[in-house]
């Protein structure tokens, strides 16, 4: 079947004719029916198909409601109204060009969009995921003091993201398998296993943080730097959230998949917050360092509550079926020791609970001696 491109597109990538190369994404996503780089004689674009009904899992079911935390229009609206191109240009950040837009027979939508030349965010090194942190903060500053108002931005993303998307599993996981207590100490499976039970309190404390705009799916395979800009792919999740909530998610999902080399994450989890705080302040933002770093561990031990009970689970799965991080699910448990360690002592820190297991990089937590541990 011959491949077809709308003449917008043609004028980018030439007449034809063209090949299309699957790129990885999320294939559980019900919202994204497929991603691909189209190349021709003159150039290249990238086809993402957005549809409301697609083939992943239920919990990525999409909805049509704008407020809804994967509403599947969500990206075009992003791209089409300028807004993804404008909302953090001051900052140096930008955002694919949407060369052209078609509506599909199924009631989907294709978009064409620029093919970012640049250097993908896994082969960024710390100092580049500072300067990005360093930007974010400077624009997140602006948002903070005069929040964007559109009505399909998202609202509360994280709590109906863990309400929707984390797998409970048939069973119970085991936190006594022999993989499990080969990797991790006994004090840190008790604390994921506390949080795997109950992230609500960290969800209050992430909601009652300063908010801002966020992007909310900022990791190394969203990013693309260029000669003069820094370009942040998916913008389908973006709304209001907590202030570092996009911090905390570049922290973890830097190594959570082998993209960085995991011995890098303190270097990581030192640099991104302080950075991040210094363009708050160039931004004009003026609340508390406190704030940003209880805001940070918040999100981050919310967000990735799920993770360990998954791990675990995936024990005895095959490995092949995952997208990015292609390793046995036991090698998997020893190398994200140090990611689960940190974690777990983000959450120790936004709750306020003594101890921790040597992975927090912020301000001490506050001791509350003779509180129950979580």
């Amino acid at each position: 079947m011959t491949l077809r491109v709308p003449p917008a597109v043609a004028a980018v990538v030439g007449p034809g004719p063209y090949t299309a190369v699957p790129l990885t994404h999320n294939q559980n996503n019900r919202a994204t029916a497929g991603i691909d780089r189209i190349q021709g004689p003159d150039g290249s674009a990238v086809r993402k198909r957005l549809t409301p009904s697609g083939s992943g899992t239920a919990r990525w079911s999409t909805s049509d409601d704008p407020r809804h935390w994967n509403h599947w229009r969500r990206e075009y609206l992003a791209y089409s109204t300028g807004f993804a191109a404008t909302v953090y240009a001051d900052a140096g950040l930008g955002a694919p060009t949407l060369l052209d837009v078609e509506e599909d027979p199924d009631g989907g939508l294709t978009l064409w969009l620029e093919d970012v030349a640049g250097r993908p965010g896994p082969q960024w090194s710390v100092a580049d995921l500072g300067d990005l942190a360093h930007r974010l903060g400077t624009a997140q500053a602006a948002c903070a003091a005069h929040p964007p108002d559109r009505p399909w931005l998202s609202h509360r993303w994280l709590r109906h993201y863990l309400a929707a998307v984390p797998d409970p599993g048939s069973t119970a996981p085991d936190w006594s398998h022999p993989e499990a207590v080969a990797a991790w100490s006994e004090p840190l499976r008790a604390d994921l296993a506390a949080l795997a039970a109950d992230p609500g309190p960290l969800l209050a404390v992430a909601e009652s943080a300063p908010q801002t705009l966020c992007h909310l799916d900022l990791w190394p395979m969203n990013l693309i730097a260029t000669d003069d800009r820094t370009v942040l792919l998916d913008w389908s999740f973006t709304g209001t959230g907590a202030i570092g909530e996009d911090i905390s998610n570049l922290i973890v999902d830097s190594v959570a998949d082998g993209l960085l080399d995991p011995s890098l994450l303190p270097e990581i989890a030192a640099a991104l917050p302080e950075a991040y705080l210094r363009g708050l302040r160039a931004g004009g933002w003026q609340g508390s360092d406190a704030a940003v770093h209880r805001a940070i561990a918040a999100t981050g031990a919310a967000k990735y509550s799920w993770l360990a009970p998954a791990m675990l689970r995936r024990l005895d799965q095959d490995v092949t079926t995952r997208a990015y991080d292609r390793r046995s699910p036991a090698e998997t448990l020893r190398r994200r020791l140090g990611l689960l360690a940190l974690v777990a002592d983000w959450a120790r820190a936004a709750l306020g609970w003594p101890g921790r297991h040597g992975q927090w990089t912020g301000p001490p937590p506050p001791s509350q001696q003779g509180t129950p541990a979580p």
